[in-house]
């Protein structure tokens, strides 16, 4: 189980609305030396992405908690999201290039465009499948340890 601290900024019923409280890896965040995550942050405006989880033990708008996800479904997840649309795209390319070799690139980019275009929709019906499964969506843990300092990055804010 891959673990994160979060705050609970809102209550929907069973589920908690959570927001990730980052860490800065380097004490360097928010500086104008160091990484360059905070000068992504400073051009595309940083926010704070918020999710939700299942949560059991009744935690409240303020409180930090320790929120987890399964190790295995995020890695299916991911292998999903980048090795599909990848593997759609060079086969629809192929299958362009293989159809009309005589028409240039223009049948490869049109392939590549399609396989593009059904790799999205695929993983579109896969992942309202996986919707379901308890095993994809985060729970909420226990509650965080309160004497530990936590410095966060918002990305150059």
């Amino acid at each position: 189980m891959l673990e994160e601290q979060a705050l609970v900024v809102g209550i929907e019923q069973d589920r908690a609305l959570l927001e990730i409280v980052r860490r800065s890896p380097c004490g360097l965040c928010g500086q104008t030396k160091g990484c360059g995550i905070s000068v992504w942050g400073r051009i595309f405006g940083h926010r704070n992405n918020v999710f939700r989880a299942f949560n059991p033990l009744n935690a409240r708008v303020g409180d930090q908690v320790v929120v987890g996800v399964n190790e295995r479904a995020l890695l299916v997840t991911s292998l999903v999201v980048y090795g599909v649309p990848l593997l759609l795209v060079m086969m629809g390319a192929a299958t362009g290039t293989w159809l009309a070799p005589a028409a240039g690139d223009a049948w490869a980019l049109f392939g590549a465009g399609l396989g593009l275009a059904l790799s999205f929709v695929w993983i579109k019906t896969h992942a309202m499948g996986r919707g379901l499964d308890t095993d994809y969506r985060p729970v909420i843990l226990r509650a965080a340890d309160n004497d530990s300092q936590i410095k966060i990055c918002r990305g150059g804010h």
